[in-house]
């Protein structure tokens, strides 16, 4: 780990963490069911067989986590909104007493609307696979910035639109658990809809601050051989620019709009409504190559052999307790790999999350990981990326969905063998985040 201080960024810059409902909040009783409900009820879906219904339980204990917020000295708090919440009797009470109290506390709230907790009703009837869900999502953000737009100015629509199909819709790995392989791209097409019929809903209840939370990373050719490169070539069009494109440009991958649902140029029209920044979600590149013939085990994921790639190992870098590579100067490259793909169509960026799993409180190597990610961005700044924010996931160890309790993103350690008390305790890596604001103002 480098020991020199990191460089200064950019006056106004946003330091901030990042949590989701599901995760977090718990009291599974006291909102409408989801989907992750459901999954989670299913034996064999989360690895080690337990569920969020009680998780970091932030719903009864936000003031404390609001509190460890403020002694860190974040700008910002991403947190997510539970729709099947707001469905619930009095849902958003709970939503108005966390605003009021990062307000207090002077943290900006970021709240995102959607983060993979569908309600159960909407995907009874269909889920993401069917257009009207997009209906019904605006009719919740519009009831939501109602409720929220006189203390919340900065809003994110959805979080990682591609990892909720390819995960939950194509291999069926995280709800709602289905095996859809290509005949899950509806699902993409919905949430970028939903997306852009948000951004029309938000900025009639006069937003100004928009952005989406999208996940992307480089993806790399395991070798030069052409069948490589191809598959190399197609991962990345379905993981950044499937996501990437309809947003900025206004138009899918050659080839991909045929598949889509529904009327797509006039969609595509509502999908790319211009954005104030656009959120990324970086944890690692991906190496891919030509099919193997075989299924593949890769990052918690079962990889189908007849897919037309398949995911390769990053040789000679680390890894965190959950294997995933450690590669800062994968931000840098894609950054300006966007900087120079989309040119003016590129808002200002935002990183909405980056962060890793190790066990331990004094956790020197997710210090490393967040040390060396924060200087990748700083390159990224010199090359003339205008990036105006970054966001560490995650503010607690929480349920890492099918991974259940196994994986820990915290920068505070809860302890979820004492139930009664779930008590938390700031790691090595919160007191390193604090003194690294501390030193940037």
């Amino acid at each position: 780990m480098a020991t020199d201080p990191i460089p200064q960024f950019p006056a106004g810059f946003l330091w901030g963490v990042s949590t989701s409902a599901h995760q977090i909040e718990g009291a599974v009783d006291e909102r409408e069911p989801s989907v992750w409900d459901a999954f989670t009820a299913e034996p064999g879906r989360v690895k080690d067989g337990s569920t969020a219904a009680v998780a970091c339980d932030h719903y009864h204990r936000y003031p404390e986590d609001v509190a460890l917020l403020a002694d860190l000295g974040v700008d910002a708090y991403r947190f997510s909104i539970s729709w099947p919440r707001v469905l619930s009797k009095g849902g958003l009470d709970f939503y108005d007493r966390l605003v009021d109290e990062l307000g207090a506390a002077g943290v900006r709230p970021v709240p995102t609307l959607f983060h993979w907790d569908l309600p159960l009703e909407f995907q009874e009837a269909g889920g993401w696979l069917t257009r009207d869900t997009a209906s019904r999502f605006t009719e919740y953000v519009s009831v939501v910035a109602d409720r929220l737009g006189d203390r919340v100015k900065k809003w994110i629509t959805i979080n990682e639109p591609a990892e909720h199909t390819l995960f939950g819709h194509a291999l069926g790995a995280h709800a709602p658990g289905k095996q859809l392989m290509f005949d899950a791209l509806p699902a993409a097409h919905h949430q970028l809809l939903a997306h852009g019929l948000a951004v029309q809903a938000l900025r009639a209840a006069g937003a100004t601050d928009i952005g989406i939370a999208n996940s992307h990373g480089p993806t790399w050719s395991a070798s030069r051989e052409q069948a490589d490169v191809e598959a190399a070539d197609f991962y990345d069009l379905l993981l950044n620019r499937l996501f990437a494109d309809p947003l900025l440009l206004g138009e899918y991958p050659s080839g991909l709009g045929e598949m889509m649902p529904g009327d797509v140029s006039a969609d595509l029209k509502v999908i790319s409504e211009p954005l104030d920044f656009y959120g990324v979600n970086y944890y690692a590149p991906t190496r891919v190559g030509a099919p193997q013939g075989a299924d593949i085990e890769f990052g918690g994921l079962t990889i189908p052999a007849e897919l037309p790639f398949s995911v390769r190992e990053i040789e000679d870098v680390p890894v965190t307790d959950f294997g995933w590579p450690v590669v800062p100067e994968g931000l840098t490259e894609l950054l300006t790999t966007f900087h120079e793909r989309y040119g003016d169509r590129l808002p200002p960026v935002v990183i909405t999350e980056n962060g890793c799993s190790y066990e331990g409180l004094d956790d020197q190597d997710r210090i490393a990981y967040l040390d060396g990610h924060v200087r990748a961005l700083h390159r990224a700044v010199e090359a003339g990326v205008d990036v105006r924010g970054y966001f560490v996931w995650s503010l607690l160890d929480n349920f890492e969905w099918a991974e259940g309790y196994a994986r820990r993103f915290g920068l505070v350690h809860v302890d979820f063998e004492d139930a009664a008390t779930l008590k938390r305790t700031p790691k090595a890596s919160y007191r390193w985040y604090r003194e690294l604001l501390r030193a940037q103002k």
